[in-house]
């Protein structure tokens, strides 16, 4: 396959931008685009935005040309691009993901970056439920490295790609397969820190194509007639195992009824926004 098969001017990169921008050009924002193609140099040439600035007249071989053909190809069919390049950055940690779990999202970025401004006693014993990639264990354990930490999902497929994060980042995390929803009490120790990103959509609600056709929707959706069951599980192993902080990421639009169900088990719940200013987080505390 050459260029010309491409539909790829030449092997130059200002070219392949060129040709990025202008296929993808009405699916995305121009500003998403830039973003895509910063990324793909980085991926697939190790250049970042300055490098890629400064070599705009450079030329790629046909090799690697073509990975930027088939990129571009998944992107017009809204394949998200950390499924592309297999990976995503969080928090300081290299996240590889794939269709059996959640993408993290720069939210629940903010809710680590919440937790490490606490205090925490040492040793801080943690337990993440539902944790899909592994992203928030992952980061906590990098930095809180005398953290004991323990989390769990019901995905065997979740499970396997956590285990790889965690040994990619070089930290130790006891990952176990729990149901959340039928959870046995001897399970459990007792922990200073719970943390949680459990499903929380609606199936009414609308999700972009590259959510909907490409990530698990185990790990997005809830019953329209109880939007809070894991919530409500979460807050009844908090209740009998928790000495320490609870912390959620939320649905934006339930966080008044999130809060009133945790209050229901005698926890003192604090509403925060995200970045975009929702409703998205609550740190909780027992009275």
């Amino acid at each position: 396959m050459n260029t010309t098969d491409l539909h790829i001017p030449s092997n130059k990169v200002r070219d392949i931008e060129r040709y990025c921008l202008d296929t993808l050009h009405g699916l995305y924002p121009n500003e998403e685009i830039r973003s895509f193609i910063n990324i793909l140099f980085e991926a697939y040439l190790g250049w970042d935005t300055a490098h890629l600035l400064l070599h705009r007249d450079s030329t790629i071989n046909q090799s690697d040309l073509l990975k930027f053909h088939w990129a571009v190809e998944d992107l017009k069919r809204y394949r998200p691009i950390q499924h592309i390049i297999g990976y995503t950055d969080f928090c300081d940690c290299r996240i590889g993901v794939g269709p059996e779990v959640l993408i993290p999202r720069p939210e629940t970025e903010q809710l680590i970056n919440l937790l490490l401004q606490k205090q925490h006693p040492y040793p801080c014993r943690i337990l993440d439920l539902c944790t899909g990639s592994g992203c928030i264990a992952i980061a906590l354990a990098k930095h809180l490295p005398k953290a004991q930490i323990q989390a769990i999902d019901l995905s065997e497929k979740a499970l396997t790609r956590a285990k790889e994060n965690a040994s990619a980042n070089n930290v130790t995390i006891d990952f176990r397969k729990v149901d959340l929803l039928h959870w046995n009490a001897t399970e459990w120790q007792d922990y200073d820190l719970i943390v949680s990103n459990p499903p929380y959509v609606l199936q009414s609600e609308q999700l972009d194509h590259n959510v909907m056709d490409y990530e698990p929707h185990q790990a997005l959706f809830v019953p329209e007639n109880d939007p809070l069951l894991f919530y409500r599980a979460i807050a009844e192993l908090a209740q009998q195992h928790l000495h320490g902080l609870l912390a959620l990421e939320i649905n934006e639009n339930l966080g008044a009824e999130t809060c009133n169900l945790l209050k229901t088990f005698g926890f003192k719940p604090t509403l925060l926004k995200d970045f975009r200013d929702k409703d998205r987080f609550i740190i909780a505390m027992k009275h």
